[in-house]
């Protein structure tokens, strides 16, 4: 196993997470099996309990683990399927190292940061690094992991040793550390200043750990005699000081780091046979093409966002990504728009009414709207607000999580004339409960509570969703809540045309609902978060259905979608049948942007899709 640990100084939030999935991206492409490990110093046990306005989404995996949204950013950049223990967190380490003191496991002995912390997390870190993360079930061979915050902040110096012990503990072909630096350019000199990286580093080598690379991170390109400044007081080559400056997207960055030598560097610092004089023609070719898409997309889609954690975009991290597949893939360049929902409400036209209007006049130019999920009264009649103007203006809309709740709110109140219809957690005494919280939810323990991970949703009957997933009878979807649908108003629901198209196995849970094509062009919405498992070469199909409805392309997409019936046998298209269709629209973008999109890969390769 070889491990590479990816530090960060200066400040915190410089991009490390982009710079090691970037790093396992290069290696996926090399042929080698990556996994990650993301270390949050936090002595929360998991992301679970966060407010979005901490740390930004909460990320959920496979198996119900609420983690850190770095994890979303490996599993998009590798298309791996990480697990809970990919998280480490200065809890969990905690919790077990006293559940064994407990046991008796350490005989008696005083218990200390050193050495039974520093041991666990490399046992932890040895463990978890052999879990397989693909689909193959084979064991990996490079383990990514990134120590969250800075060098030098208390909470994190137990890690710090920890991996300055295990350097020792594996051999030094098989340990590796890159530490992202800021390298600033104040306006008023336009120089790069290099004082904050030597103090950073200065203080890494301090702990115990040497960086065998530095990673400058700066707003524009810094020049060669600025990175040999680095390196001679860094103590490391200069070809081993690499610069990645804010560019137009982050598919651009592994390809700045192949371009400067990372491959070349990873084989002789951790002896894997993976370079060659020449990289072969396709090498990374769909991430070329893809981030050469991104670039040259002309025309704009504009889609609201309706929330209520809108001062923090990475609030909606995952939820902004898939948006931005599906733009892609509809050959458009997103313009997000996010709308506090207190601003749609009746309260704001009172207490300040340019606020007021300037919500509505956004979300009235939006192409499609989007209400994502979130917890709690505040906001909600703003988005109960959004909706009623989807459906009765026939405006694209999809729903997320809560943004399903507040859809069969707004129905059961304006068209089935419920005027007290409500959720539980917000109106416990409402005489219509169409929305209760779940038999298995524990009021008095929220972390871990609710419904999570990977359920099954099973179609019935005809949908739009059913088609844009494939036509396939069930689909497997991550999901975050602790209220649904109240079973016993679903039938009255469904006589007053909302349909409940996807339910679990036992049938008596919601998880997708729509109005007929023949009432709105696309009115979705889903209790599952398909932003999840989202893609950039495949696109969620919930998100997909939005964006192409948004542009007026959805019915002629899934006609031309069920008339093709040449996929293949496992429904699935290859890497480089998709990379083939990149390459043959890139060069048709630039001028007018329509070339053909990218066909995900639960839809037939030969389909005709659609043109502008």
């Amino acid at each position: 196993m070889k491990y590479i640990l990816v530090t960060g100084g200066v400040i915190s939030g410089i991009g490390k997470g982009v710079i090691a999935s970037s790093i396992g991206t290069i290696l996926k492409h090399c042929g080698l099996h990556v996994t990650s490990i993301k270390i949050d110093p936090y002595i929360n046990i998991d992301a679970g309990t966060f407010s979005p306005f901490e740390h930004g989404e909460v990320f959920v995996l496979d198996d119900g683990g609420e983690v850190d949204l770095d994890l979303g950013n490996y599993e998009r950049f590798l298309d791996v399927t990480l697990h809970r223990a990919n998280n480490i967190t200065t809890g969990k380490i905690y919790q077990q190292v006293i559940e064994c003191e407990r046991r008796g496991d350490y005989l008696g002995k005083t218990v200390q940061v050193v050495p039974h912390i520093t041991d666990a997390i490399q046992e932890w870190v040895i463990n978890v690094a052999k879990v397989p993360v693909t689909d193959d079930g084979k064991e990996p061979e490079v383990c990514i992991i990134e120590l969250g915050g800075t060098i030098g902040d208390i909470e994190g110096m137990p890690f710090v040793e920890a991996f300055r012990q295990f350097q020792f503990r594996v051999s030094h072909e098989s340990f590796c550390c890159v530490h992202v630096s800021l390298v600033p350019q104040p306006k008023s000199t336009g120089e790069s200043k290099t004082k904050p990286t030597q103090a950073s580093v200065k203080e890494l080598r301090g702990s115990g750990l040497s960086p065998d690379l530095i990673v400058c991170r700066s707003e524009m390109p810094i020049i060669d005699e600025v990175k040999q400044k680095i390196s001679n007081f860094c103590h490391v080559k200069p070809d081993r000081v690499i610069c990645i400056h804010d560019c137009t997207s982050t598919y651009r960055v592994p390809l700045m780091l192949e371009e400067q030598g990372l491959i070349q560097f990873i084989a002789e610092r951790l002896q894997l046979n993976i370079a060659t004089p020449a990289r072969p023609k396709k090498f990374m070719w769909k991430w070329r093409d893809l981030a050469d898409r991104h670039d040259n997309v002309r025309k704009v889609v504009e889609i609201a966002l309706v929330g209520k954690y809108t001062q923090l975009e990475d609030a909606y991290a995952s939820v902004t990504k898939a948006l931005q597949h599906s733009a892609l893939f509809v050959n458009r360049r997103l313009n997000l728009s996010y709308i506090e929902a207190t601003s749609l409400e009746e309260a704001t036209k009172i207490e300040n009414p340019v606020k007021y209007h300037q919500a509505w006049q956004i979300l009235c130019r939006s192409d499609g709207v989007i209400v994502p999920g979130g917890f709690g009264k505040r906001g909600m009649e703003g988005k109960i607000a959004a909706v009623t103007w989807c459906r009765t203006t026939r405006k694209p809309f999809l729903g997320v999580c809560l943004g399903l709740q507040a859809a069969v709110i707004e129905f059961t109140r304006n068209v089935m004339n419920w005027k007290d219809a409500n959720t539980t957690e917000i109106d416990p005494e409402s005489p219509y409960p169409v929305v209760i919280d779940m038999p298995e939810h524990n009021p008095g323990q929220m972390g871990g509570t609710m419904r999570l991970g990977k359920r099954t949703t099973i179609f019935h009957g005809d949908s739009i969703l059913k088609k844009l997933y494939g036509n396939v009878g069930s689909i497997d979807e991550r999901h975050r809540h602790r209220y649904e649908v109240n079973p016993e108003f679903v039938d009255k629901i469904e006589e007053a045309g909302l349909h409940f198209v996807g339910r679990d196995e036992s049938e008596t849970r919601m998880e997708i609902m729509e109005l007929p094509v023949s009432t709105h062009p696309y009115f979705v919405a889903t209790q599952y978060h398909p932003e999840y498992i989202s893609r950039p070469l495949k696109p969620s199909p919930p998100y997909l259905g939005l964006l192409l409805a948004a542009v007026g392309k959805l019915q002629p997409y899934l006609n031309n979608a069920m008339a093709s019936n040449t996929t293949s046998e496992d429904g699935e298209n290859s890497d480089e049948d998709i990379v083939g269709i990149l390459r043959r629209n890139i060069s048709n973008v630039s001028l007018s942007a329509t070339s053909t999109p990218v066909t995900p890969s639960h839809l037939s390769l030969k389909s005709p899709v659609v043109t502008d």
